[in-house]
């Protein structure tokens, strides 16, 4: 059985959090939940970054979740 909303949206932002990689493909989440599909998985992502919990970051070519205050400026590599 998939979980909650509520507990997937945790079990994401853990990851995001503890990840040794600041940034995160929504691909990445997937195996927070492997019942959940990669619609519910995205929609999870992008609503914790309504929330203020997590930020879109850009390479420029592609765009990827991280937590507030992982996420690494690129001005700064």
């Amino acid at each position: 059985m998939a979980l909650s909303k509520d507990e997937l949206k945790a079990k994401i932002l853990n990851k995001a959090m503890t990840a040794a990689k600041p940034q995160l493909y929504v691909k990445d989440f997937y195996e927070c939940d492997p019942e959940s599909g990669p619609r519910d998985i995205k929609n999870a992502a992008n609503d914790l970054v309504k929330d203020g919990k997590m930020v879109f970051w850009s390479s420029g070519s592609t765009t990827m979740y991280a937590a507030v205050g992982r996420a690494k400026d690129e001005e700064h590599r």
